[in-house]
């Protein structure tokens, strides 16, 4: 636990878990914001192996880490973020949880505003406004957002909304009542939201069953939708630090077959059905929108093909 310097604004009593490994550049912007916030969590529960604890003792934060493993050796806990989370959440000590990625900066007021959402409407999945910076912070940006001084008017100029899912009108995006209920429960993403432990142990947390990366989100709300749990939107900003990423994410292939055939067994539904499509014209995958068996992996990409895919500088997938 690191503690030696205790917030000197009031905390809000949420436990904020998150969990990385190797980006650890980005947890510490994320630490600092958190840090900055005006009124910080009481907690942040880190699931991670390799951040250092020297530097984790310099933020004005009680911090909890917790290996992603209890004996060090099964390195792909490391890398199925539904695992971690779960090995976060039962480590934490609230009742209200905010689970973020290590890749966000939450807004100056977002703790605050999705703690008291949460509040009212305790029985709700909530979701904050994610906008994806379009370059990594630079080292001068980082220790300027480390000192505090680094605001949201300056991330807001760094950064753009996805169009692909909704979104508030930027006027509206920083009003605290701004929120809106939606039954369109493949919105949700799991980068930014809150919930209490109550409704994210009614749900069994996240499905183990799925690896690395790809739907396990998309198979956590609809067993909120399954279970009748009303899932909002709302205008808390989270900005989504820029890395490189795959258009397609030919990089997570193998992991979004065995994902997508989980869950079309689980909801008879074919979940990242984009990249799918895209997959299958490649000549990667056997695949059809209309199938009912599983997908069929023909090759892997190709070297040329990946680095035909790799974006360096794009905010998003």
């Amino acid at each position: 636990m690191h503690d030696q310097t205790s917030p000197k604004r009031p905390t809000a009593p949420v436990s904020v878990i998150t969990t990385c490994y190797g980006r650890n550049t980005h947890l510490y912007n994320l630490l600092a914001a958190l840090a900055n916030s005006s009124m910080p969590p009481a907690e942040v529960i880190i699931v991670n192996d390799d951040a250092d604890p020297e530097r984790l003792n310099q933020y004005a934060l009680n911090i909890v880490q917790i290996p992603t493993t209890n004996d060090g050796k099964d390195k792909q806990a490391r890398f199925d973020i539904g695992h971690n989370r779960n090995i976060g959440a039962t480590h934490a000590s609230h009742e209200a949880l905010i689970f973020l990625d290590v890749d966000c900066l939450v807004a100056a007021d977002s703790i605050a505003g999705l703690y008291a959402k949460l509040m009212a409407h305790p029985e709700a999945l909530l979701m904050g406004q994610p906008k994806y910076l379009t370059r990594p912070l630079s080292a001068t940006e980082s220790a300027t957002l480390a000192a505090g001084m680094l605001n949201d008017a300056a991330l807001d100029a760094l950064s753009v909304y996805n169009p692909y899912r909704p979104n508030f009108a930027l006027t509206d995006s920083l009003a605290p009542a701004a929120m809106t209920q939606t039954e369109d429960f493949g919105a949700f993403w799991s980068l930014c939201f809150a919930i209490t432990r109550q409704q994210f142990d009614k749900l069994g947390g996240f499905d183990t069953a799925y690896v690395g990366y790809g739907a396990e989100d998309t198979d956590f709300a609809f067993r909120a939708r399954a279970c009748g749990m009303p899932f909002y939107l709302t205008g808390e900003l989270v900005y989504h630090q820029q890395h490189g990423v795959c258009r397609p994410p030919l990089n997570h292939l193998d992991s979004i077959v065995i994902n997508a055939n989980r869950f079309y067994d689980q909801w008879q539904h074919w979940a990242m059905a984009g990249w799918l499509g895209e997959f299958a014209a490649l000549g990667l995958i056997e695949w059809q929108a209309a199938q009912t068996v599983p997908i069929t992996l023909l090759r892997a990409p190709t070297d040329s093909e990946l680095q035909d895919a790799h974006c360096p500088d794009a905010p998003f997938v």
